[in-house]
C-alpha cells in the first residue's frame, strides 16, 4: 500500500513558477512508476508527466516547461514547472504504479495522491 500526499500548489501569474512534491510512504521498493495528472474543471484527467527506470515522458503540452524528478532517499516526486500559462491551471495528482519499472503505463496508475491546486492568473 502506497500512500501519496502532494504539496507546493498555490496561485501564480503567467511566466511564473511552481514546483510540486509528492511524498510517498508505506512501500518497501523504490523501483516503480510514478506519474503526475491533472484535471481541470469541465476536462479530462490528462497526463502530465512519468518517471520510471527508462527515460522521463512529457506530454506536448507541457514540453520544455516542466521537469519530474524523484529523489529515492527521501520518497518525493517532484514536478517543476515554468513559464505557467492560464491553461496550466488544474488540480495536480501525483500517481504510483507500483507493477511496472522500465515501461510506464501513460494512464494505468495503482495508487493515487487527493492532488494539490494550481492556478495560473493573466
Amino acid at each position: 500500500q502506497v500512500q501519496l500526499v502532494e504539496s507546493g500548489g498555490g496561485s501564480v501569474q503567467a511566466g511564473g513558477s511552481l514546483r510540486l512534491s509528492c511524498a510517498a510512504s508505506g512501500y518497501t521498493y523504490s523501483n516503480y512508476c510514478m506519474a503526475w495528472f491533472r484535471q481541470a474543471p469541465g476536462k479530462e484527467r490528462e497526463g502530465v508527466a512519468h518517471i520510471g527506470g527508462g527515460s522521463p515522458y512529457y506530454a506536448d503540452s507541457v514540453k520544455g516547461r516542466f521537469t519530474i524528478s524523484r529523489d529515492n532517499a527521501k520518497n518525493t516526486l517532484y514536478l517543476h514547472m515554468d513559464n505557467l500559462k492560464p491553461e496550466d491551471s488544474a488540480m495536480y495528482y501525483c500517481a504510483a504504479d507500483t507493477r511496472r519499472w522500465i515501461y510506464c503505463s501513460r494512464e494505468d496508475y495503482n495508487y493515487w495522491g487527493r492532488g494539490t491546486q494550481v492556478t495560473v492568473s493573466s
